[in-house]
């Protein structure tokens, strides 16, 4: 059975007399939709002149679609988005590099955001308030999605020097975090 955090998430449901479960079509097409969209995402980042002069900053554009899928799908399905894109952004766009600096961070992102809302459901099953937005959630997120890419770095590089520059990458990945976080709340409501 499909463990989901959300109420409103694609549930399964055996039809009768197939063995099949109903909403898998569904479930499928969504998954390739938003597999899609945090493609192009991607490529749309990449085409936008944001360069506020540190390496490494980005927009983060595409991790909207997996806050997006936390919370309407479950980490399942916001794992295999991720899947999708780092292997064909990486493939299209940046490289074997570029694909393992982007899995880890999205492997410490979202591990860490699936834990929190983990927190938040236990929470809630035992009828108290939930202790992480989704903002709090997205911009943990951030910060250890550019965690784990700075750690790949240091190790690719050998230099222990880079953890000096994970400040930085601390407040980038609140701002981004952060706004994505708006974007993912707005979404949320009005879908």
């Amino acid at each position: 059975m499909k463990f989901s955090f959300q109420k409103n998430s694609i549930t399964k449901q055996t039809m009768p007399g197939h063995g099949q479960q109903r909403g898998s079509a569904q479930q499928l097409a969504a998954l390739g939709m938003l597999s899609a969209l945090a493609l192009a995402l991607s490529f749309l980042e990449s085409l936008i002149p944001f360069q506020p002069g540190l390496p490494g900053v980005k927009l983060g554009l595409a991790n909207l679609v997996i806050v997006f899928a936390l919370y309407r799908m479950d980490p399942h399905s916001a794992l295999l988005i991720n899947i999708v894109r780092i292997l064909l952004a990486g493939l299209l766009f940046s490289g074997l590099f570029g694909i393992l600096y982007s899995a880890a961070g999205a492997a410490a992102s979202l591990a860490v955001m699936t834990f929190l809302l983990w927190i938040n459901h236990k929470r809630e099953q035992a009828g108290k308030s939930c202790l992480f937005s989704i903002y709090g959630i997205s911009m943990t997120g951030g910060v250890f999605h550019n965690l784990g890419q700075l750690i790949i770095a240091i190790l690719f590089l050998s230099n222990l020097n880079l953890v000096y520059y994970f400040p930085v990458m601390i407040v980038s990945g609140i701002i981004t975090g952060l706004v994505n976080g708006m974007i993912v709340r707005l979404l949320l409501q009005r879908l």
